[in-house]
Formats: structure tokens, sequence, C-alpha cells
């Protein structure tokens, strides 16, 4: 192209992904009760629920951001139980700390064994703690428990950056 008049210029193009997170507004919650702080999170203040003194206080997207006293569990991308709140203790019969660090397989798994695609919970669990900002429904069950279904939304919070699955 000798000679070629226009010049080809590179440029730096946000993705839809970080664009989409940029305008969703996010609020910060007890990673074990559920309860939104009052006051704004800092860098500076303390990241301990001031309500329970038992969670760490985590931000996620509004929309999906767990309710005071919802059932939710905090997963990371190698599908390790990082947290679990008091409701979801009762509702999978076990406690936090049994839980912690733990497979996500070792207290639920999908409702339908052959689920493929987005809807597959490993799947939605790992791209949510990659920073995915979509949110994704499954359908699991206890690991030991059968019939029983219960529907759940699986969404990105942090920092650092996990998975949030909040039973309905």
């Amino acid at each position: 192209m000798a000679g070629a008049s226009s010049k080809q210029r590179l440029a730096v193009i946000t993705s839809p992904t970080e664009r989409e997170q940029v305008d969703r507004p996010h609020v910060w919650f007890c990673g074990h009760c559920g309860v939104r702080p009052e006051t704004e999170v800092t860098e500076s203040s303390t990241r301990v629920c001031g309500s329970c003194g038992l969670g760490l206080l985590l931000q996620a997207d509004a929309e999906v951001a767990p309710e005071p006293d919802a059932a939710f569990m905090v997963l990371d991308s190698a599908l390790s139980v990082c947290g679990l709140s008091k409701n979801a203790e009762k509702l999978l019969a076990t406690t936090e700390t049994d839980a912690v660090n733990r497979h996500v397989t070792e207290l639920i798994v999908p409702a339908d064994a052959e689920t493929q695609g987005p809807e597959n919970l490993a799947v939605a669990v790992t791209w949510a703690a990659r920073g995915d900002p979509s949110t994704r429904s499954v359908v699991v069950r206890p690991s030991r428990t059968f019939g029983v279904r219960l529907k759940a939304h699986i969404a990105g919070c942090g920092p650092p950056r996990a998975a949030l699955l909040v039973f309905d």
C-alpha cells in the first residue's frame, strides 16, 4: 500500500461487558445475613457486617443482591464454597464452617443431570466468578436429597470476584 493517503489506527474499545457494569447500580450486602449497610462503604471502612458481626460485606448488582435473611451462597471460580448465608445453612442442613472450601456439588447439584449450555450450574458459576455481568437462572437440588427442586439466580459479586447464587 505504498503511497496510501489514509493511515490505519488502532483504538481501544470497551467491551459490552464493561459498559453494562458501569451502567448498572450496585449495592453492598453482608455475606452472612444479607443486610445492606446503612452507611456508604469506603476503602477505609471495615468490611465486616455491623449488623451481625459475622459476614464480609460484598457488592453485587442491585437486581440480584440478596435481601436480608435470603438464602444464598458465594462461590469462587473453582466451584468452591466461600460463604453461606444463615438461611442457606438451614435450607441445605449444614453450617457455613462445614461448607466453606467444599466443592459446590457436595451441597447442591443440578436438578436435571443433563442440563447443558448457560443453564448448567458449573458454567453459570464459572462465568459469574470471572466477572460476566449477566444473570443466569438454574434449578438445583440438595446433593443428597431427591424430589426437591430449588430455583436460583447466579451473578457476579465481590471483591474479590466471586459468584453469588441466590435461592428463590
